[in-house]
């Protein structure tokens, strides 16, 4: 019985032993592979581009696919990708770059940078603060103003964002809760440019893409002859991916450049994460590392309270969730996790930092692909954090399957009305519709006849566009020149308002926020 024990207890012993033995370079290398192909696989992905680094050194790089499907151009390390919203990080790092610099402080005033910058409330105006642009705690909804800068491109300019942002209502008090934006994000670009003596994107190219070797980087306008191998964007249609919002030769400016307007490589991304993860190796300068230790940690403390998911629970046992200086932070399995995604217009981008493991991860796709980044990067983070604990991409698509499942037996919300029965509404039966309406801060729109049809059309927003439709539960439009929540057209006392017709759609299509009035008649035809 006694030799049982021991026999037992040194098999225990033993099976603990392996279990911390280090997982050697090619089992990474080679799991990392064959899930990027699962992914690849399970998705059709079009073009993807994944990247790991450990211990401040890049471990595996993996392309798949092509720039532009059919194209034959193959996607590589040096392709370009927009990486949408991880470009907050970028625009946090540039004003905490300009902090140190002694040019502004995280407390400033944005008035005392931006001497005409207004919000709804006045109060409000007077408090808000240079940080305060990058935490998400505006009291505004969320996404209020995004239609301004999408669909792009469009005829908005910066000015007219930060002007039309005292005509958007919050929805709580400031500073009271989390509600992600991007217009303020816009604000924190403009400071920049105010404190630094020079345009934003001047700016990110002198205190961030040149000091850190970001050699590919690009914002602004540009020419894709100046760099080739630019991955296009892709959207789903009947099942598989075509090429959608492609590119022209030149890339213009966009007011949304400091909110999600950077596009990089692979190479870029894994320099830029190696920066974070090995501040004293990459872009120290004159002995000193690009970014003090004391901004460094500005950014990654937690500044604003976020919603923890029960599938964060449940996936990760994360005890917390917050919003930093452009970064999301959390806990993996134990572990700080340093984060944020980027979604624009048929590019997802990932980007991972597991600071106390000394891993970073970088995932780069050109396609609406929201449930493929979700279920690779969990797979990747895993790797590192529960190897024994990782279904992979296989298993995550299947928990969100099952989770997806269990949301349609318990929904509690109404179901969308069925609006099946459709037709073209007419000209008779929009009389009272018909005409030019303003609203103060996204501008004209016409809604007047174009032959047998009824177009609502925007002013400044070119793509936007769509056909007036009639149905039993009212008008709505059907937008035809860009992708977009469909909406209703709810007109009383005189006002024009819209709405989602799906209240869970993209948070971008800030439709609610809209108040037009009649500013004229349809032009004669």
């Amino acid at each position: 019985m006694r030799q049982g024990k021991q026999f037992w207890a040194v098999a225990a012993l033993a099976v603990a032993w392996a279990a911390a033995m280090p997982v050697r370079a090619s089992d990474d290398v080679a799991f990392i592979e064959a899930e990027v192909d699962a992914a690849v696989a399970r998705y059709q992905l079009p073009g993807i581009a994944v990247g790991v680094l450990r211990d401040g050194e890049i471990i595996a790089r993996v392309a798949r696919g092509e720039t532009r499907i059919g194209s034959g151009e193959k996607i590589d390390a040096d392709s370009i990708f927009k990486i949408a919203s991880n470009t907050k990080a970028m625009t946090g790092a540039l004003l905490a770059r300009l902090v140190d610099q002694g040019r502004l402080a995280w407390d400033d005033p944005v008035i005392r940078h931006l001497p005409d910058f207004r919000m709804y409330e006045d109060w409000v105006t007077r408090e808000i603060q240079v940080r305060d642009l990058l935490i998400h705690n505006s009291g505004l909804p969320a996404g209020a103003g995004d239609l301004m800068l999408w669909p792009s491109p469009n005829q908005f300019s910066r000015a007219d964002v930060l002007h039309g942002l005292r005509y958007l209502k919050p929805q709580w008090s400031f500073r009271s809760r989390y509600a992600y934006d991007n217009t303020l994000y816009i604000v924190a670009g403009e400071v920049a440019a105010a404190a630094g003596g020079a345009p934003y994107e001047h700016l990110m190219q002198q205190e961030v893409f040149a000091p850190l070797g970001l050699s590919r980087c690009r914002v602004g306008q540009w020419r894709q002859a100046e760099l080739g191998n630019v991955a296009q964007p892709h959207r789903l249609r009947d099942g598989r991916f075509e090429v959608s919002g492609e590119d022209g030769e030149i890339i213009p400016h966009t007011p949304m450049a400091a909110a999600g307007g950077v596009r990089c490589s692979l190479n870029d991304m894994l320099h830029w994460a190696q920066m974070w993860l090995a501040p004293d190796k990459t872009g120290v300068q004159a002995g000193k590392p690009w970014l003090s230790k004391t901004q460094r940690d500005a950014l990654w403390q937690a500044h604003m309270p976020m919603p923890l998911s029960a599938r964060m629970r449940a996936w990760d046992h994360s005890h917390y969730y917050a919003y930093g200086y452009g970064w999301r932070l959390s806990d993996i399995d134990g572990t700080a996790r340093v984060a944020h995604t980027g979604t624009l217009n048929g590019m997802y981008s990932a980007l991972t930092l597991l600071p106390e493991k000394n891993i970073g991860i970088v995932l780069l796709i050109n396609a609406d692909a929201a449930e493929a980044r979700t279920v690779l990067m969990q797979s990747l983070t895993k790797r590192f954090t529960a190897p024994g604990n990782n279904p992979g991409v296989a298993g995550y698509a299947k928990l969100l399957a099952d989770e997806a499942a269990a949301g349609k037996q318990g929904a509690t919300h109404a179901a969308l009305p069925d609006t099946s029965d459709r037709r073209p509404a007419t000209a008779g039966q929009l009389a009272a519709v018909l005409g030019q309406w303003h609203d103060p801060w996204f501008g004209q729109v016409s809604i007047c006849p174009e032959g047998e049809a009824v177009r609502w059309r925007s002013e400044k927003s070119p793509a936007m566009f769509g056909q007036v439709m009639s149905s039993r539960h009212g008008w709505l439009v059907a937008w035809e020149g860009a992708r977009l929540t469909e909406a209703w057209l709810r007109p009383a006392n005189g006002k024009l308002r819209m709405a989602k017709l799906d209240p869970d759609g993209d948070f971008s299509d800030d439709f609610e926020d809209l108040e037009f009035s009649r500013s004229g008649d349809c032009p004669a035809n």
